[in-house]
């Protein structure tokens, strides 16, 4: 499908300028030797560092698609489907040809609703090593997914070029460190041990994510290199998801993008009963959206129809 204006919408300055503002030229990677984790080599000693790909891509200013990609037999949606290595690779390359523009792959369920088994790094890694090379050489920018700095850094070595962390650098101290010495972008999500219905859901999230800024700064992590999740589904209620969600703009306080994973999430089922398999529709109204209110990117399960989605939405905004 040949890019047009329906490949474009704009996005909220504030949440990208600082990451815009590193690049010479808004051209997406597409290759491996342009989502490089370290500078080539040069005989001018303060040549500029090449843009991270996350940067390349947010400076196309339209709402980016993240895949998700999960070799795991746990998983609350998928879990098992590509945990055969061979189907997760088919699956990398079937997202990118339908328009993803960043894999997020992982290796341990965090299972939103509880009852994940906590996995060891050896078999994350483990579960990770005949896959991740693979989908590296998809072409599209590789996230890892993971809560430990282990398997980040192992990850890393591998050839992903962001760190996905669902406890936004507070559960794994060596996890910022980590992305400062790499250099990487980071996603930062907000999470809870449990669902808590009595508390001010914003308020929680406005102090964590203080904490994690507060963190990051202290383990030297670029402010440009961070993107904010609200973290739908962990540890809040269906109804405080769908508070975050109508609220999304308010984090746009911190200046920084934002990420939106509704994808199938249990809030949808409150709302319309339905199997996790079953809830297309309410994850692209979700994440609709959450474009409409200043998210940056949103993760997904369903790729295709939700590129699709996004392009027909703009192509309608584009001809106001």
């Amino acid at each position: 499908m040949p890019p047009g204006p329906s490949r474009t919408a704009s996005l909220d300055g504030t949440r990208c300028e600082s990451l815009i503002g590193l690049l010479d030229s808004p051209s997406r990677p597409r290759d491996a030797s342009a989502m490089s984790l370290s500078p080539p080599l040069s005989d001018t000693a303060d040549a500029p560092a090449p843009p991270p790909p996350l940067a390349a891509l947010l400076a196309l200013a339209r709402p980016l698609v993240m895949g998700i990609l999960n070799v795991t037999p746990d998983s609350f949606s998928d879990g098992g489907r590509f945990f055969d290595p061979a189907k997760a690779i088919a699956h990398a390359r079937e997202m990118a040809d339908d328009g993803a523009d960043i894999l997020d792959i992982g290796a341990e369920s965090t299972r939103p609703y509880g009852g994940a088994q906590p996995v060891a790094a050896e078999e994350e890694m483990a579960r990770l090593a005949p896959v991740l090379r693979e989908v590296v050489k998809v072409g599209l920018p590789v996230s890892i997914d993971t809560i430990k700095a282990k398997v980040a850094a192992w990850a890393l070595d591998q050839g992903a070029a962001i760190v996905n962390d669902v406890w936004g650098l507070q559960r794994d101290p060596d996890m910022a460190p980590l992305v400062a010495s790499r250099n990487v972008p980071v996603i930062v999500m907000h999470n809870r041990d449990e669902a808590d219905p009595a508390i001010d859901i914003i308020a929680d999230m406005n102090a964590f994510f203080e904490r994690s800024l507060a963190i990051a700064e202290r383990a030297g992590v670029r402010r440009d290199a961070i993107v904010l999740d609200p973290g739908i589904g962990f540890g809040k209620t269906p109804e405080q998801s769908i508070l975050c969600l109508a609220r999304l703009a308010e984090f746009k306080r911190f200046g920084l993008p934002i990420l939106v994973g509704a994808s199938r999430k249990r809030f949808i089922n409150w709302v319309v009963p339905s199997q996790p398999t079953e809830r297309l529709g309410g994850s692209i109204a979700s994440h609709l959206l959450s474009v409409e209110k200043g998210a940056a990117i949103v993760r997904v399960h369903d790729v295709k129809e939700t590129v699709q989605a996004l392009r027909v939405a703009a192509a309608i905004e584009a001809a106001r």
